[in-house]
């Protein structure tokens, strides 16, 4: 509850703050507040829509606190990044979550339009100053074949996981966030053939 009393009082001060990422609160679709880099205090991840008129996706922005100076940094922007373009639909928001490790999940969903649903879900972890992607998770059915979905669990750090039900063996990566492809995962896990 700490955190998320923190993360809401620092929220306030983002149009302050936030001059690079450059959105009004009102874009802001989804929030974490955890301490990604286990100093102690609060850290915030933001998804913020683009806007409507731009037809681009939404973006991903990371701050750190900077408690000597009583603010928060601005130290990730990925604009155009997250899926999802206004106006977002019931059943595709993303979605953040900070987890007790100090990592924070990134969802990207289609739950409700089309016959082929999907959820996927970024790991996200501070290592050696930066964010990699330490996981990807990914489902998938579709509403008309019963036979027609998939599943992938995947450690990105080990290349080792499940797909399917089955172990699965790739090469083990330490890929940044800024730089992360959903290929890299998606072939490991057999979802592109």
């Amino acid at each position: 509850m700490k955190s998320l009393i923190a993360a809401l009082l620092l929220s306030a001060a983002l149009p302050a703050a936030a001059g690079a990422a450059d959105f009004p609160a009102e874009r802001i679709m989804a929030m974490a507040s955890g301490d990604w880099n286990k100093d102690g205090t609060a850290d915030l991840a933001i998804i913020a829509t683009a806007d409507e008129d731009s037809g681009e996706n939404s973006g991903l922005y990371v701050y750190l606190a900077k408690p000597e100076e009583g603010r928060l940094a601005l130290v990730l922007s990925l604009p155009n990044s997250v899926w999802g373009s206004l106006p977002i639909m019931a059943g595709q928001e993303p979605e953040l979550a900070a987890l007790s490790n100090g990592s924070f999940t990134l969802v990207t969903k289609n739950e409700s339009i089309g016959r082929d649903r999907w959820r996927q879900t970024l790991t996200v972890a501070y290592r050696n100053f930066d964010f990699i992607v330490a996981g990807y998770t990914f489902s998938s059915y579709d509403t008309l074949n019963p036979d027609g979905g998939s599943e992938c669990d995947l450690n990105v750090l080990t290349g080792k996981g499940k797909a399917l039900g089955q172990p699965i063996s790739g090469k083990a990566q330490f890929v940044l966030l800024k730089d992360w492809k959903d290929e890299i995962a998606r072939s490991i896990c057999g979802l592109d053939n």
